[in-house]
């Protein structure tokens, strides 16, 4: 595939200096930069995994002038899976933190995504096009009708995080046959304050950039949110139905309006 960056190129990992670069890249994100923690993070080897890894495919953006040798070669990663690796997985990711029966009994092709991140000197929004212009590929040819994962907020301090958290739920919440919601022993209501108490533009800067885009290609979230306490962070779920995409947004995806 073709992006934007002659030095970048994207692929699915199948070489192990690829997978490994990837926990790396999400060591110095979500470990080193967000001062998150978990039971797979192996602090000696600088490397972010968790058990799901195996059974997911690795989106990676590769910057062809670094060493792959040094795990720094990665400067972009999303990782997706789909119905058959969940259910040798024991079931997907996101199923620890939401009910995700409706997606799962609603018949249709799902792809759970994850663990997205780009290094901190390619944030400029090119990379961030390339992993998605590959993610659209992807879906494109799996013929996948529902995209979903979680997506974070940093930190856990639910008065800071109320008017963004109310702002979703009252605008975008998921329509009833593709509302995930939180497990019961860790739901936390996303409904903290009235929508006319809202100040919508103070609450959508409040938004993190990769819920936004999301958001603009029509996503949805589930109905509550989960408190991640060892990544410190407030996760919402994603979900976005390819059908209800306008005809612009459908084109980034690689379909036709």
């Amino acid at each position: 595939m073709t992006v934007l960056d002659p030095n970048f190129e994207l692929r699915i990992a199948s070489r192990e200096e690829d997978v490994l670069g990837a926990q790396r890249l999400r060591y110095r994100v979500f470990v080193e930069e967000l001062r998150g923690d978990g039971e797979f993070v192996d602090h000696d080897q600088r490397l972010e995994r968790d058990r799901f890894d195996p059974y997911f495919d690795h989106l990676v953006l590769v910057d062809a002038r670094r060493n792959p040798t040094n795990l720094d070669h990665v400067i972009g990663v999303y990782r997706v899976m789909q119905q058959d690796a969940a259910t040798q997985a024991g079931g997907f990711y996101s199923a620890n933190e939401y009910d995700l029966s409706p997606l799962v009994r609603s018949g249709r092709k799902v792809l759970e995504l994850g663990r997205s991140c780009v290094d901190k000197d390619h944030r400029n929004g090119t990379a961030m096009f390339a992993l998605w212009s590959g993610l659209a590929d992807y879906v494109h040819r799996q013929s996948i009708e529902v995209l979903f994962g979680v997506a974070s907020f940093h930190g856990q301090d639910l008065d800071q995080l109320a008017e963004p958290l109310s702002l979703l739920s009252h605008r975008y919440l998921a329509p009833k046959p593709l509302r995930v919601t939180a497990l019961p022993e860790v739901y936390q209501s996303m409904d903290l304050m009235p929508e006319a108490n809202i100040d919508r533009t103070r609450a959508m800067r409040a938004v993190p950039s990769l819920i936004k885009a999301y958001l603009r290609l029509g996503g949805v979230v589930g109905d509550g949110a989960f408190i991640d306490r060892e990544f410190n962070t407030t996760d919402v779920c994603l979900v976005m139905d390819t059908r209800q995409m306008n005809a612009r947004r459908a084109r980034l995806y690689g379909q036709q309006p």
